[in-house]
């Protein structure tokens, strides 16, 4: 018997709530990691660096870098997507540069920053995920892979995070690459866990 009829599409209302939750846990993630310094991988670690080593901040840079990817979405993966995806990165963008004015730490410990910040990103992208959203960049391309291919996003991002953060042991600190490494594979023991092909649908 087939399943997938028993299969019931997210509301526009759901879409947009899961949005908005997702991109408010991913910009908590992404302020305790702008504030011990920690990197990340894709897009948002390219952000990162440019944040940690001009004036630009991090909501400003991630929004521009990732407006090249939107040719390759609307492409491979159509423009509900595009639009999902384009509006999960504003939201990103937006409530990064706001966060920071409603919470401070006077103290954060890296490693905790690391772990929880790495689990509150992953929940997040978990989150767009169900909604068919990403936050483009790099996951448009893990999502392309995971639906054509059947190669586990979570295992993919794993990968080519370590990848890019290893690169940036140019510029970061050799402790803050340590405690990076550890918050990538936090972040995506996440997704590799619960968006495993053939569990849920990515459609």
């Amino acid at each position: 018997m087939n399943s997938n009829k028993y299969v019931v599409k997210h509301s526009f209302l759901e879409d947009i709530l899961a949005m908005v939750i997702g991109t408010l846990l991913i910009s908590l993630g992404v302020t305790m990691y702008g504030n011990t310094g920690i990197l990340t991988g894709g897009t948002a670690g390219i952000a990162f660096l440019i944040q940690y080593s001009t004036s630009f901040s991090f909501g400003i840079v991630f929004f521009i870098i990732n407006l090249p990817f939107y040719w390759l979405s609307i492409k491979q993966m159509g423009w509900e997507f595009t639009a999902k995806t384009f509006l999960s990165v504003f939201l990103l963008s937006f409530f990064s540069e706001m966060t920071p004015k409603f919470l401070q730490f006077s103290e954060l410990d890296a490693i905790y920053a690391s772990v929880i910040g790495g689990f509150l990103i992953g929940a997040g992208f978990l989150m767009l995920f169900r909604h068919n959203a990403s936050l483009g960049g790099l996951n448009i391309l893990a999502r392309y892979l995971a639906k054509t291919r059947g190669i586990s996003m979570g295992k993919f991002q794993m990968g080519v995070d370590c990848c890019i953060i290893l690169l940036s042991m140019l510029t970061v600190d050799l402790w803050l690459i340590s405690v990076s490494i550890m918050g990538a594979i936090a972040l995506n023991s996440i997704i590799a866990m619960n968006h495993k092909p053939g569990r849920y649908s990515i459609t």
